[in-house]
């Protein structure tokens, strides 16, 4: 089973309930959220790439996954 961190559980729990499972960019405090937070998601499958933003190509507009739902129980 996939284990997650605090940091990955926080993010993936910011999209939980938003429309289409959108993932911040940004935390509560409008501090970009870490790429390897994001990056983790991704690799286990837990968030997938939603879109890629033309203006900011280097920044992951993701959404979470069924399994990361899962995750968070």
């Amino acid at each position: 089973m996939t284990q997650i961190n605090g940091a990955e559980r926080a993010y993936l729990a910011m999209g939980n309930h938003q429309a289409g499972g959108k993932l911040p960019i940004f935390d509560q405090n409008g501090q970009e959220i870490p790429a390897r937070v994001i990056r983790a998601c991704l690799d286990k499958g837990l968030a997938e790439r939603w879109f890629a933003n033309p203006m900011k190509p280097d920044w992951l507009v993701c959404r979470i996954t069924d399994q990361g739902r899962k995750m968070l129980g």
